[in-house]
């Protein structure tokens, strides 16, 4: 089953590239604020997660005279609406990819927090990653093949996330790399390309953001 979170950033973009349309079965999880942004593309629903604080009292009754299922939380709470999102997600039987859409926003802790708590999907094995209309982001703990025609974008950064990764080798790549090391508090793989049709990326140890990202 494909899921897909949607938060309250803007994710219009990504809806006029047709993007949602390879989602159109996907058990859908609005986030907060988010039901806005679901309620404007027509998308209902499955679940309703977050404190509702940020989103307006008529539509929330709206969803819940429809029986739209509701997971409600305090305000004082020791996660974020999308970090809990994500965890309801993932209690789900037979998740194949999520997909977070929107989590970038206006707010830099949310955004940051948002890639890391994609570590939860990471270590049950589950695809999920962030997109909204400029960026594609995931977490890596193993080799990936890419290919240029399935690119969000014209770059491909990858950072650190844990504080070093080994043996770092792409080929493919306008700037390759042979058995590097990407340590925490560098800039070495921001803003690299894809200079052939098929690029890969391979490591050693350690757990790598990938972003792909257009301007």
């Amino acid at each position: 089953m494909k899921i897909i979170i949607m938060t309250g950033g803007d994710v219009e973009p990504l809806s006029a590239a047709g993007f949602l349309k390879t989602y159109g079965e996907a058990y859908v999880v609005a986030v907060d604020g988010g039901l806005e942004t679901a309620d404007r593309l027509g998308l209902v629903p499955d679940c309703i997660v977050g404190d509702f604080d940020t989103v307006s009292r008529p539509l929330l009754d709206r969803y819940r005279e429809r029986g739209v299922h509701f997971e409600t939380h305090k305000p004082e709470k020791d996660c974020t609406d999308t970090e809990l999102a994500l965890l309801y997600s993932l209690s789900l039987p037979e998740v194949s990819e999520i997909v977070i859409l929107g989590g970038l926003g206006r707010r830099f802790d949310h955004a940051l927090a948002n890639v890391q708590v994609l570590l939860h999907a990471l270590k049950r094995g589950i695809p999920c990653l962030i997109a909204d209309a400029h960026n594609r982001i995931c977490l890596l703990d193993g080799p990936v093949e890419l290919e240029r025609s399935r690119l969000w974008g014209h770059y491909i950064s990858l950072i650190p996330f844990t504080e070093q990764v080994t043996g770092v080798t792409l080929t493919g790549f306008k700037y390759p790399l042979t058995e590097a090391l990407l340590g925490q508090g560098e800039s070495l793989g921001i803003s690299n390309e894809l200079a052939a049709e098929r690029g890969t990326i391979s490591f050693r140890e350690g757990i790598l953001i990938y972003i792909e990202s257009r301007d």
